[in-house]
């Protein structure tokens, strides 16, 4: 198959505005090809799971996306600035409107919740010591966390807890979007479900972007807009998930029909 993206029906692009914009991406690990000539938009206020079989780059692509891979080439674009080759001030200025929450939580181990929360805005802030405390008091408590949770330590808490803890962190400067990895893998079904139902209501309260990394087909029914699944080193197709059944690939059609599939829609559904 050619580079062509596969684009099932939804708004046209003229009727949204493009927050990530990643052009011609192609990523490399010695002779190993991840990506080749990738494209993708993601849109303003919109939830996009992106999906794929193992080893197709889903993480590799949400870190070069925040600049923690470097790509061989292309380009991307977030909020208007070249986060690539733009100027170094522009790319400061530009890592505070996101947030991310990587799949295990990479919180500081040595460090309380609290601590970690405002590790972001020790960072890039100059606020006092008591108001850096209130913000990521009042972030702790925005993701469902107990207040007691503040002074314990990672070690100290339940994997769901410490995944709310992340993004908690996420959210600390008040970004306009917000890039999780992964962020239902190992919970329980009632605790993936309860952590789906916090991103819907997040993205909707504060108007976030959500870029989110996932397998889990509950996820992508419950809160996901739009899917863009990766397949052959790039983004093989990309739209809402009601219509991903009519994508002709066996890869999608093996996941967007299968039992666990049907299995997820009746949930979605039933929500």
């Amino acid at each position: 198959m050619d580079g062509t993206v596969i684009q099932t029906s939804h708004k046209s692009s003229a009727q949204r505005e493009a927050v990530i914009k990643v052009r011609n991406l192609t990523n490399r690990f010695g002779e190993q090809v991840v990506h080749d000539n990738l494209n993708l938009d993601v849109w303003r206020g919109e939830v996009l799971g992106v999906v794929g079989g193992s080893g197709t780059g889903k993480s590799v692509l949400l870190r070069t996306i925040v600049g923690l891979n470097k790509p061989a080439a292309g380009s991307i674009e977030v909020l208007g600035v070249d986060v690539l080759n733009g100027p170094e001030s522009e790319r400061q200025r530009i890592e505070k409107s996101w947030g991310v929450a990587f799949q295990d939580g990479a919180l500081f181990s040595s460090l309380t919740v609290l601590q970690n929360v405002m590790a972001p805005l020790r960072e890039h802030t100059r606020l006092s010591e008591s108001l850096m405390e209130s913000l990521g008091g009042l972030k702790i408590s925005l993701v469902g966390l107990p207040q007691f949770s503040c002074s314990k330590f990672p070690s100290e808490l339940s994997g769901g807890m410490r995944k709310r803890a992340a993004l908690a962190r996420a959210l600390s400067l008040d970004p306009e979007i917000v890039f999780l990895d992964e962020p239902t893998a190992g919970l329980d079904p009632i605790g993936a479900a309860a952590y789906d139902d916090l991103i819907g209501e997040l993205q909707e309260a504060l108007g976030l972007t959500v870029f989110m990394v996932t397998h889990d087909l509950d996820s992508l029914y419950a809160i996901c807009d739009r899917i863009a699944v990766l397949a052959e080193k790039r983004v093989l197709v990309e739209g809402p998930i009601e219509d991903m059944t009519k994508v002709d690939h066996p890869w999608v059609q093996e996941y967007f029909t299968g039992p666990r599939a049907r299995a997820a829609q009746e949930k979605g559904q039933d929500r």
